[in-house]
């Protein structure tokens, strides 16, 4: 989401002590304050509720319900549990009911359907019976992917399935379940929840109107309006798909919810992929963004890349890669001259083969190299995703999420078994995602 988020005033106010969030998130990058729940009717000062994956990598949770010259009763839960998968989807439930016997049963914080029990000693008290959020106050500025208020902390990444039950509080499995195929916790498609249970300030927004990103699903048409452009995703915690990775790079910029790499300081760059494949038939592209030098390459490599001097890694053992120029290099020389250069807005289509250990390439939907293999022999293993650049070089993936970089994909080609690629998907080929690999390796 980047500097989008979603926003809507809260049009009248709750008792405020009991209510549950579930919101599945998955981060681009780890640089920063990611903020998921930023709610405030005081321009962020004293009074609030606020969850946030905070530079330090941890979840905080605030609340604070402060009146007038009173900063009031100051709750914080930080956890110790560390969020640096950005191929993880994450799924998160904040369940506060204040009116329970037990300071424990009060504030409890779930990850995965599980509860965090391991919290950050930050010596804060106990929440009171009987307290009071800030759910409770008209004209409160409700906000999703940013903080409440004046805050900036803008979430970059996705969200999925986002509920807020007002007035109820439910257990993770209301909202999620095991999916029989990938084995990943997922969410219920219908988690059961009537209009009224949601309450008087829930919504559930399941992120499926690409034309209204903030529509609410409850029943209680508590629609947010987006500010910036939120995109439509076709990765979700359903269906997991690659990005570049942010835990494995050299001297790069990921951006755009990390489908798009830029060098960043005119020397050699390097990055891998989230997710890796060793058998079956694989397909995804990629567009030029800039060329920059002829030393700006694609394609595939087994050992990562994280703290690693990558100014010769095309040309080192279990790789291989597409060069601008037209060359192939694979396992430590240039193989292969396809004379197909590549400029500034051309399509690489990759067409893998991991079982025959074959490599074709397509230029802009058409073949390149008569359509013959332009690498044979790929050893077996795992092989991830891999870009280099130089020179403020960059490139944007498109592993079936139908967009480069911000930008939709033109027409979508067939044969995508879900999936959003510019061309059609050679037949027998797939896009790589948890699905697709769980059925199809």
């Amino acid at each position: 989401m980047a500097s989008a988020y979603l926003e809507r005033q809260l049009e009248a106010g709750s008792n405020g002590r009991t209510f549950t969030y579930s919101v599945w998130f998955k981060l681009a990058n780890l640089d920063g304050n990611h903020t998921i729940i930023g709610l405030s009717s005081d321009n962020n000062s004293t009074k609030y509720v606020e969850a946030c994956v905070k530079s330090n990598h941890k979840m905080d949770v605030q609340l604070r319900n402060g009146t007038s010259g009173d900063n009031g009763t100051y709750l914080r839960r930080r956890t110790n549990r560390l969020f640096r998968d950005t191929n993880a989807w994450y799924h998160f439930v904040l369940r506060v009911d204040s009116t329970q016997a037990s300071a424990s049963d009060r504030i409890r914080i779930y990850i995965n359907g599980e509860q965090e029990t391991d919290i950050d000693a930050d010596g804060t008290p106990a929440m009171p019976q009987n307290f009071v959020s800030d759910l409770n106050n008209t004209g409160a500025d409700h906000r999703l992917g940013r903080g409440g208020g004046s805050s900036s902390f803008y979430m970059d990444g996705q969200l999925a399935h986002f509920h807020l039950a007002d007035g109820q509080s439910y257990a993770p499995s209301t909202f999620g379940e095991t999916d029989a195929t990938t084995g990943e916790w997922k969410p219920k498609s219908d988690p059961g929840i009537s209009a009224s249970d949601y309450g008087t300030n829930g919504f559930f927004l399941k992120f499926d109107n690409s034309g209204n990103m903030g529509l609410d699903s409850s029943g209680n048409s508590h629609n947010f309006t987006t500010s910036g452009t939120i995109l439509q995703y076709k990765d979700t915690p359903s269906n997991v798909m690659p990005q570049l990775n942010y835990n494995d790079k050299y001297a790069a910029t990921i951006s755009n919810a990390g489908q798009t790499v830029t060098n960043e300081n005119n020397n050699a760059t390097g990055v891998m992929s989230t997710m890796a494949v060793a058998t079956g038939k694989w397909y995804w592209e990629a567009k030029v963004k800039d060329t920059a030098s002829d030393t700006f390459n694609v394609g595939m490599r087994k050992t990562g890349l994280k703290n690693y001097n990558v100014s010769n890694w095309t040309y080192s053992t279990n790789s291989f890669v597409y060069a601008v120029n037209g060359y192939i290099y694979k396992d430590g020389s240039q193989s292969t001259n396809t004379g197909a250069t590549a400029a500034v807005g051309d399509i690489i289509g990759f067409i893998v083969d991991m079982d025959a250990g074959t490599v074709k390439l397509q230029k802009n939907g058409s073949d390149i190299y008569s359509g013959n293999a332009v690498v044979t022999g790929l050893n077996t293993g795992d092989y991830w995703h891999v870009v280099q650049g130089a020179s403020q070089a960059s490139v944007d993936f498109n592993f079936g999420n139908g967009y480069f970089g911000t930008t939709a994909i033109t027409s979508a080609g067939s044969n995508g078994n879900g999936l959003l690629f510019e061309y059609d998907v050679p037949s027998g080929h797939y896009g790589i995602s948890t699905k697709n690999i769980a059925s199809n390796s």
